[in-house]
């Protein structure tokens, strides 16, 4: 399909919902950055800014990653749930078309929200930012931790495992046999747990840093299910950040350090140190998924950095009952010496 087709059908969409007048012209510009969806700065005639995003069935990574385009009704019902915790944690949705697979949002002006990443690629590496995504994260999971309402409302594991579970930790299995089992193991785990409602896709490219703190997108991952998965997947996120951004690692792995202590001083739900144990087998697996997995790292593209990320990961896989501190402690010895 043309991106003229592409452009028309959201159009047609967007007066649908009735964000666009009928014969309201528009200007679609693509926003970089979509690789399970396709979303687009949409500038109206009379002068509004809003983003429009529709999922994708086939996701753009090299190898094939297919996910249900229905996803999209999970993410918004997301952001509403986040904002009904606290309206400054998500964008505010202003429309919804399911049959297209399409919604319509706030738009966040990158001079006041830029991308958390991109502030750290940049330099400016704030751990006190850090600590406010734990100190959110742990918030949003706690409001949801044992709700039967929630876990009903976002009964969509299919999804969860179609975006998570299979291209990160059963796609790595396959490729790792030496760790196989318990990369396998960690997965059976994952859908057993129904603790809390996960966001899925906490990393530092989905968080904008906002004027009053985080503010998380593309929350098309979301399922009732294990809060450490949200832990583990930001905090991996941050591991990867001190290889690549070698002249800031320390103050990355002082974010890493203030994300994760914020967090656990919101934990009411179950003891901390349960939740400590999974979260560092799951970012251990992490760690080699993002080298081997469905969808690689693409800024660590040096074979040592690579060979270095897959080795600490089998050795920290290998470690029974590892928690964050022994983790936090064996990657400052191992990639920060």
């Amino acid at each position: 399909m043309s991106d003229g087709v592409e452009e028309r059908g959201l159009l047609e969409a967007l007066r649908a919902s009735g964000l666009l007048k009928p014969g309201e012209g528009a200007r679609l510009q693509p926003l970089a950055g979509g690789v399970s969806s396709d979303v687009y700065r949409v500038d109206t005639a009379e002068g509004r800014t809003l983003v429009v995003k529709r999922s994708i069935p086939r996701l753009r990574v090299a190898e094939e990653w297919l996910a249900p385009v229905e996803r999209v009704a999970g993410e918004v019902r997301w952001l509403k749930l986040a904002r009904s915790i606290d309206p400054r944690l998500a964008p505010k949705v202003l429309a919804e078309l399911p049959e297209a697979h399409v919604f319509a949002m706030e738009f966040l002006e990158p001079a006041t929200h830029p991308v958390w990443k991109d502030e750290m690629a940049a330099g400016r590496v704030d751990p006190a930012f850090a600590a406010g995504v734990g100190r959110d994260l742990a918030l949003i999971h706690a409001r949801t931790a044992g709700r039967a309402d929630i876990a009903s409302a976002f009964d969509t594991y299919e999804f969860f495992f179609a975006l998570r579970v299979s291209p990160f930790l059963l796609f790595t299995a396959d490729r790792h046999a030496d760790v196989a089992p318990r990369l396998r193991a960690l997965a059976e785990n994952l859908g057993r747990r129904k603790i809390a409602l996960m966001h899925g896709d906490v990393s530092p490219k989905n968080i904008l840093v906002g004027p009053r703190g985080p503010v998380f997108l593309d929350a098309e991952t979301t399922a009732y299910g294990d809060p450490a998965f949200d832990l583990a997947f930001c905090l991996a996120h941050l591991l990867l950040k001190t290889i690549w951004l070698r002249p800031q690692r320390e103050a990355v792995m002082t974010s890493f350090d203030a994300l994760r202590h914020a967090y656990a001083a919101g934990l009411a739900w179950e003891p901390p140190e349960d939740l400590s144990v999974r979260a560092a087998a799951l970012v251990a697996a992490l760690l080699l998924a993002r080298i081997d997995g469905k969808s690689p790292a693409p800024y660590l593209t040096d074979p040592a950095d690579k060979a270095f990320v897959r080795r600490s990961a089998k050795a920290l896989l290998a470690i029974a009952d590892l928690d964050l501190d022994g983790l936090a402690a064996r990657w400052r010895h191992e990639a920060l010496a």
